[in-house]
């Protein structure tokens, strides 16, 4: 660990969160970060031991070695740079400012624009759905409006001229950033004590893959200083520039569709629809499977896993779909409703998740209960790391003060501590998503609200009960691509390999992700205000903002029909357990995916040749699996194909021809985002759009 190595971190840092927002909010074109494996980082990574380590190699040996500013990166230095820079990636977009201003202010602006979020009351007092929420939850309009709320929407621009950081609203945020920061604070603390608690379990004790550690692992310098043996490979290298090709193609071919040609990552199933009429019954859904696209860098991680985990990620939604497609016949839809409507598809994941969770603390009880013992300062048997007995006491403050911010916010405190563990319970199983199976792009999109509905029903919850929880799902887990536990899971297995100081990096890691907030935050709302909110991003400007006030409107549509809104939001405590009404179909659901996950744990602990790995039920339903499953099937069959007829041996010798598709692809991302710069400096135009990963 080096003054350099943390000084290079923090200004990657400062890049990623500094740019993204341009890139992707104005620019407009393939996201800077995108998912769990960020293209710009990875592709920075490996663009720098190709380049610069060599360069500073050279220039450290022409000097004699008298310059130590000159010799090239170690290992420990380069895991460091990352250690800092990829927790900081759940900040700067799609997860957290990509959302939070947009969920902040854009109420104000529908709720004059949507009618029947407002209502009068017999007495003539004129009332909004905005008033359910507590006003530290949204920006304040109540002066300045023309600038504060149509200076977000329109932009502030006169004639081109960009704005200056002063003519920003400053005050406008005051209030709901001095809410929403900490709250993002103390669960980035909580959940850090988390992963620190889990990792020994994990890692160790388990001996779960880390795929993508493996990658970075493998593309790292050897403990000696010298270039990782990989990058002498021709596999690596036959694959790396295929890869690289093809996407550098690609991409001009969109620009220059006459003189070249593209070269197809997609196909069109879709004429053998018909053949499957069950299948494709289930929806869009099924016709999404049948028109795969496939992405380099998951089918080299598939090739990495145990078969069964790269088949269950790949068979889990032809099986989804094909359940659906049954149901359906029967006149159960899979999905319907609003985003916060309990669904029988969001129960079977959110079920597969529990599921995986009870699975997870049975497999690790003996190391948990003495994490549990040492923790309170009670003597355990075997030997306990200090920074997972400290991780699990940081885990339990920052859990008790979320729960506390939650009760303030006007939740009953059984609620606030449910909607608080099923929150921990989502981003623990991401995080063990993406150590088992690598999978970068996870987007499960499972809200607590949700369920919570889903099992009490809206007659004990009420309208201003709901809208809390609405704008809390809205901002936390709306879009859940770039979350923080799965880097740092990454990010604590990247450590050890590296023979850094676990407890010493998480910490230097948590201060690097505050030190980006505070960048990324000014310049986001810089932008808002500079050019106006990105009104072509349908999903976070034109849907997000409105799931809070349509679903608590609804809810009080419903009650006063019922003639139930009044002793609704009457009800509180222990009360609502003993009047709720469970959704019958949603909860089914629930509890059909937590057996199913069960089953499947015992089954790999008692059959040697179980086919199965319970991952299945977890990404099974949803657009990350949907985009993922043709590519790990490709992985998985090109492992099997390896392993059969080549045998162990031969599956070594294939591995560095993976690590190219999955660095071609890194490398690709980066120089599309490179060009498309480029382009906008020099033309004045917004690039056009090409895909790397899915986005």
């Amino acid at each position: 660990m080096t003054l350099r190595a943390l000084v290079l971190g923090l200004l990657g840092v400062g890049v990623v969160c500094g740019y993204t927002y341009f890139n992707d909010g104005v620019l407009r074109q393939t996201m800077f970060v995108c998912n769990h494996m960020p293209t710009s980082v990875y592709g920075g990574l490996i663009l720098f031991l190709l380049l610069m380590n060599p360069l500073l190699s050279l220039l450290w040996r022409r000097t004699g070695q008298a310059f130590r500013l000159l010799r090239p990166f170690s290992t420990r230095e380069l895991a460091l740079v990352l250690a800092l820079v990829l927790p900081a990636c759940c900040v700067p977009y799609s997860s957290m400012l990509r959302i939070l201003p947009r969920v902040g202010m854009l109420p104000h602006h529908y709720a004059k624009t949507q009618v029947h979020w407002n209502w009068r009351d017999a007495d003539g007092t004129d009332h909004s759905v905005l008033d359910y929420a507590p006003k530290q939850m949204l920006a304040d309009v109540s002066e300045e409006e023309n600038i504060r709320l149509t200076g977000y929407t329109q932009g502030l621009r006169v004639d081109k001229e960009p704005i200056s950081f002063r003519q920003v609203p400053w005050r406008a945020w005051t209030r709901t950033l001095l809410f929403w920061l900490p709250l993002f604070g103390v669960m980035w603390i909580a959940l850090t004590g988390l992963a620190l608690a889990v990792h020994p379990q994990w890692a160790r004790h388990e001996h779960l893959p880390y795929p993508i550690v493996q990658f970075t692992k493998a593309l790292l310098p050897t403990r000696e200083g010298k270039p990782s043996p990989v990058f002498r490979n021709l596999l690596f290298w036959i694959a790396f520039g295929a890869v690289l090709a093809v996407h550098i193609n690609n991409f001009l071919c969109i620009y220059h569709s006459d003189i070249l040609i593209e070269v197809r990552r997609s196909f069109n199933f879709t004429p053998l629809a018909r053949l499957f009429p069950t299948f494709v019954r289930s929806g869009w859904v099924g016709r999404v499977l049948l028109t795969p696209r496939f992405y380099f860098a998951a089918v080299g991680l598939a090739y990495l896993l145990a078969t069964d985990v790269s088949l269950s990620v790949g068979l889990g939604p032809f099986i989804f779909c094909y359940a659906g497609g049954v149901l359906a016949g029967y006149g159960i839809p899979m999905g319907g409703g609003t985003a916060f409507t309990p669904r029988i598809d969001k129960s079977l994941v959110f079920g597969g998740y529990f599921g995986m969770f009870v699975a997870t603390l049975y497999t690790g009880r003996h190391y948990f209960a003495n994490l549990a013992k040492r923790m309170f300062g009670r003597p355990a048997g075997d030997r306990m790391d200090s920074y997972a007995i400290w991780g699990g006491r940081v885990f339990l403050a920052g859990f008790m003060v979320f729960v506390l911010d939650l009760w303030m916010l006007g939740l009953d405190w059984q609620l606030a501590l449910i909607y608080s563990f099923l929150t921990a319970v989502i981003f623990v199983i991401m995080g063990r998503i993406i150590a088992e199976t690598g999978l970068f792009f996870i987007a499960p999109y499972l809200y607590p609200c949700t369920l919570i509905l889903g099992f009490m029903g809206e007659q004990v919850l009420g309208p201003r009960i709901l809208m809390i929880m609405f704008l809390l799902t809205c901002v936390i887990l709306i879009d859940p691509r770039e979350t923080f536990m799965p880097y740092m899971v990454n990010v604590l297995q990247m450590t050890e390999v590296s023979r850094l100081k676990v407890g010493r990096t998480a910490g230097l890691s948590l201060l690097a992700v505050f030190v980006g907030l505070a960048v990324a935050t000014s310049v986001t709302l810089y932008f808002n205000y500079d050019h106006g909110v990105n009104w072509n991003d349908g999903f976070a400007t034109k849907s997000v903002p409105r799931y809070a006030g349509d679903g608590a409107m609804k809810a009080r549509q419903r009650l006063l029909a019922q003639d139930m809104l009044e002793s609704s939001g009457k009800v509180s405590g222990w009360a609502r357990f003993r009047n709720m009404k469970p959704d019958k179909r949603s909860s089914i659901a629930f509890l059909v995916a937590l057996v199913g996950v069960l089953v499947c744990s015992a089954g790999r602990l008692r059959f040697a040749k179980w086919p199965l790995h319970p991952v299945l039920f977890l990404v099974w339903s949803g657009y990350a699996g949907y985009m993922m499953a043709w590519s790990f099937l490709a992985g998985c069959f090109l492992k099997f194909v390896v392993c059969r007829y080549g045998g162990a041996q031969s599956y070594q010798k294939v591995k560095p021809l993976m690590f190219g598709l999955i660095a071609g692809d890194m490398v690709a991302g980066l120089a599309v985002i490179v060009m498309g710069f480029v382009y906008y400096r020099y033309t004045g135009e917004l690039p056009k759009t090409y895909w790397v990963l899915p986005g």
